[in-house]
């Protein structure tokens, strides 16, 4: 038994409630592209053994994972907030934005949230709950973490066509050794958080 759906067990049995919607984000860290988050409520009784945490997953199983939640879920939404609203009011507001955003934009109202991290004091549609490593103690909250990152994996993909030059497609806007020497050569693209790269050269993007 996949202990990620007996702790979501645990909650409906003690709320009383059946539709119990989880929350992630991913992308907080990355020099390029947006910050995404996911809302997802899955049946009650669904169970999927292969469903974690989108970290310890290869792409390809996140993929076929994502289809799999997209066909079984109650309800999902994804949200994203752009690398100039980042820059403009700062990356943890940015994150507060887009989960928000996902769990408003959930075509079912749940009756309660359960969100991966320790938020606080969040504008959300139920009353919900912070669980500090979510990601890896609750079912809905793992889906949640699929979504968004398949989701922010194939924006990043996409970008790779229009900015070949910085290998969007391998480290989806990560600071690694490839993507920092692009930046010195190549100078910020449109999709860069500006307040991310402050030691790199601007251009004329």
């Amino acid at each position: 038994m996949n202990p990620l759906f007996q702790h979501d067990q645990q909650w409906r049995q003690q709320h009383g409630i059946t539709h119990l919607a989880g929350v992630d984000e991913v992308g907080r860290g990355p020099l390029a592209g947006p910050v995404c988050a996911a809302a997802v409520i899955l049946p009650a009784h669904f169970y999927h053994l292969e469903i974690r945490d989108s970290k310890r997953l290869n792409p390809r199983k996140r993929r076929q994972l994502a289809v799999v939640i997209q066909e079984s879920a109650l309800a999902y939404s994804v949200s994203t907030v752009s690398p100039h609203q980042i820059d403009r009011i700062n990356i943890r507001q940015a994150t507060r934005k887009a989960m928000q955003q996902a769990a408003w934009e959930l075509p079912t109202v749940p009756e309660h949230i359960v969100l991966d991290g320790n938020e606080s004091a969040l504008s959300l549609p139920a009353h919900h709950t912070s669980i500090v490593k979510g990601d890896q103690l609750s079912l809905c909250i793992a889906a949640a973490s699929i979504l968004a990152k398949v989701y922010r994996d194939a924006i990043m993909d996409h970008y790779d066509t229009i900015f070949p030059q910085y290998g969007f497609t391998k480290h989806k806007g990560y600071g690694t050794a490839q993507h920092r020497q692009a930046l010195l050569f190549h100078g910020l693209t449109p999709i860069h958080r500006r307040s991310f790269c402050r030691n790199f050269p601007d251009s004329s993007w």
